[in-house]
């Protein structure tokens, strides 16, 4: 069961699981849908919009069912979109008080309730990602007020419960904050572009565990990719350089004797068990395209998107 072998780096957006979320309507969705093979498992209406393959969410057992046929890999996606997380959470709440015949989770007294349904949620979500398909989570944004030891100061974050999020934040590869960046035009008037920000900052949370993007990005998928890419394929040429030329460490100052470092570590590969299903995962017969109307803000100039 031990590994005798060093894991690999992955090199490809389909091998990673992310975090994209921001304000509604700034077109968190319509980023997601220029993933490679996406499938949405759609836990609102909100893809009216957009021609892709979704299957409607409307309850915790609909994602279990669907986590299951995903898992027997009886299909072509390569990514896994959850639209929103912040739904499938508010589902798995509901789940866990259906099951135990209560209210509310504050019923079962002594946070029993916020620990089973956190619990539950950690268990699909980490089964989902140790999955071979790329996942991504969109939730929305909020402002919220941190204390410090300095005084106040407002911190946008997803919109999950705060356990929630800790959960998902530390899970994810990527955490992608879409915003509006503000520029002066060529006639002095402001001028808002829509962006992608993945580096930590005290205003916003966002993190990028690969390393390999840049602070701020258009939000634009192609862009992202192209940023992906460029930065891998130098990442890439410098380890064929390393691998090319041998390392090795001495066992003294003084003695001639060398050895090769050792490259047997890595972490275990996980086994998944899914609950069985009954209903074969189909893409939908026809594709919904409608579009939708352009941002009415009439001080700002920005990309079109939808969320």
């Amino acid at each position: 069961m031990l590994p005798k072998t060093k894991s690999k780096p992955k090199h490809t957006l389909s091998d990673l699981t992310a975090l994209v979320y921001g304000p509604s309507k700034i077109g968190k969705s319509t980023w997601c849908s220029k993933a490679d093979d996406a499938l949405f498992l759609a836990t609102e209406p909100g893809l009216n919009a957009l021609e892709v393959f979704q299957t409607p969410i409307t309850c915790w057992d609909d994602l279990l069912q669907a986590c299951a046929e995903i898992a027997e890999g009886k299909h072509e996606f390569k990514t896994i979109v959850v639209d929103t997380v912040d739904n499938a959470y508010k589902m798995c709440s509901d789940y866990v008080c259906k099951k135990f015949k209560i209210e509310h989770e504050s019923d079962l007294g002594y946070g029993k309730g916020y620990a089973l349904i956190n619990n539950e949620f950690q268990r699909v979500i980490n089964k989902l990602a140790f999955l071979p398909y790329g996942l991504i989570l969109i939730s929305h944004s909020q402002e919220r007020d941190i204390e410090t030891r300095t005084g106040k100061h407002t911190r946008i974050v997803p919109t999950l419960p705060e356990k929630a999020r800790k959960l998902v934040t530390g899970l994810v590869d990527l955490i992608l904050f879409c915003d509006l960046d503000m520029k002066t035009g060529e006639d002095g008037k402001p001028v808002w572009q829509r962006v992608m920000r993945t580096k930590p900052s005290p205003n916003y949370d966002a993190g990028d565990r690969t390393g390999r993007l840049p602070e701020v990005i258009p939000l634009d998928f192609s862009s992202f990719v192209k940023a992906f890419n460029n930065t891998a394929a130098g990442a890439a040429a410098s380890a064929a350089r390393s691998r090319s030329r041998p390392r090795v460490r001495r066992r003294n100052l003084n003695s001639k004797e060398i050895r090769p470092w050792n490259t047997t570590k890595t972490n275990p590969a996980a086994t998944l068990t899914w609950r069985s299903s009954t209903t074969p995962l189909k893409p939908p017969k026809s594709r919904n395209v409608s579009s939708r109307p352009s941002p009415t803000a009439s001080t700002r100039s920005t990309s079109t998107g939808s969320n």
